[in-house]
């Protein structure tokens, strides 16, 4: 590990190997450019853009990780958040014009970002920063906007797949979508940075702040593209799809989703989400192939080494017991929330009784009626360990209480409250 104070600058061959190769999906204009670089010993500045449209979540853990192998190198490492282009709202991989943001939203969605950031990178070190890109985007001038823009030409920034996808759609495509790219990639040019690394859906963002790093400061700037954690229909696991598994989960949570996930994403969740060895990731992509393993092994090891990042081995030993017991053995849990129900004034029932739709959205295990309705439908609620389907059920809230379970991993007791 780097010393706190020191600046030496590492050139292990074995560990720029695997920078340059674990997750990686494309490096511009090379790898071969970047790794002599490396090999140089040249102090490289890096960084990785987040704007908080929302929390964090798995997905962006892949890009982090690659931050880290660099921090660990020696390197310096910049984790920017884009404040002033999170109110933009980046139109990747978007059929329909993002609703901007307020101040007041992205100032709220950045709550707890650098802590759980610092579960990934070493925040103890001198070589890492946080820095966010309004303190110089609101500076510009409209002079400055257009001299950077006079640098880019609308059919360059045409080319885009969604923009293409919705002019033949009929939709419309917002002017303040082609300043997207324009902005990030002035942040590279402000920061004056060497190395750029991102998701390859951001490639077409990053390749423009390569575009405008040449033309402003005559300079060549790298840009390190990462795979992407996708689900089995190819799309990325994130805040848009609604699949993605956030940073700041409960262990039990957190280790319960990954156990949902499709078999086919353990090798990739391995290579991308976690830091044991490569090695050990061939091996297991191998004995997939033989067919002679049992999927699930593997995939509650995945679950372990995904919680043991966040909440730390006691933490991620408990949701694997807590697992086994509710999952698979199909035991209650120990820990129950219990949830005191006390009537409502305007209520036409008996305090004792409640519909089941209502008790879902009163005990918050659905967000609306609606949904409510749609989980009874599906089988996904049970009272007292029976399936209940039908939407106008009465349920019987006693002293003693009954249980009420969501899915496979959340329960609730609602209990009526005693009378005095």
């Amino acid at each position: 590990m780097l010393n706190k104070k020191s600046n030496k600058i590492i050139t292990d061959p074995k560990k720029i190997e695997e920078f340059l190769t674990r997750g990686v999906e494309n490096i511009y204009p090379n790898k071969e450019e970047l790794e002599k670089v490396l090999l140089s010993g040249k102090k490289l500045r890096i960084y990785n853009g987040i704007d908080p449209t929302g929390k964090l979540h798995i997905g962006h853990s892949v890009v982090l990780n690659k931050l880290r192998q660099l921090q660990d190198l020696g390197h310096e490492a910049i984790v920017l958040i884009g404040d002033f282009t999170a109110r933009i709202g980046d139109p990747t991989d978007k059929m329909a014009t993002r609703k901007p943001l307020t101040k007041e939203e992205v100032k709220k969605n950045t709550i707890d970002y650098k802590k759980l950031i610092g579960k990934i990178l070493d925040l103890k070190k001198l070589n890492i920063r946080f820095l966010h890109n309004e303190k110089w985007t609101n500076k510009l001038k409209p002079e400055d906007i257009l001299e950077i823009a006079s640098h880019f030409t609308v059919s360059r920034l045409l080319e885009r797949d969604m923009f293409q996808e919705r002019i033949k759609a009929g939709k419309d495509v917002g002017l303040h979508e082609f300043l997207y790219p324009i902005f990030q990639a002035y942040d590279a040019v402000s920061m004056d940075v060497d190395l750029q690394i991102g998701g390859n859906d951001q490639t077409f963002n990053m390749l423009a702040g390569r575009t405008l790093m040449r033309k402003m400061k005559n300079k060549e700037k790298f840009v390190l593209t990462t795979k992407l954690l996708v689900d089995p229909t190819g799309k990325k696991m994130g805040k848009t799809e609604g699949n993605m598994i956030n940073l700041d989960e409960k262990a039990g949570e957190m280790y319960g989703k990954i156990m949902s996930w499709s078999d086919n994403l353990i090798v990739s969740g391995f290579e991308l989400c976690t830091d044991i060895l490569m090695t050990e990731v061939e091996k297991i992509k191998n004995e997939f192939k033989t067919g002679k393993i049992n999927p699930r092994d593997y995939k509650m090891k995945l679950a372990y080494e995904i919680v043991k990042i966040y909440h730390g081995e006691e933490e991620a030993k408990k949701a694997e017991q807590h697992f086994i017991k509710v999952i698979q053995k199909k035991e209650t849990p120990n820990e129950i929330s219990n949830f005191q129900w006390f009537g409502k004034a305007h209520h036409k029932l008996p305090i004792s009784n409640l519909n089941i739709v209502e008790l879902l959205v009163e005990t918050k295990l659905a967000t609306s009626k609606s949904e409510a309705r749609r989980l009874i439908e599906q089988g996904g609620i049970k009272i007292d360990g029976n399936v209940v389907k039908d939407i106008n059920k009465i349920i019987e809230i006693t002293e003693q209480g009954v249980l009420a379970q969501k899915g496979k991993r959340q329960f609730i007791k609602v209990l009526r409250k005693r009378k005095m």
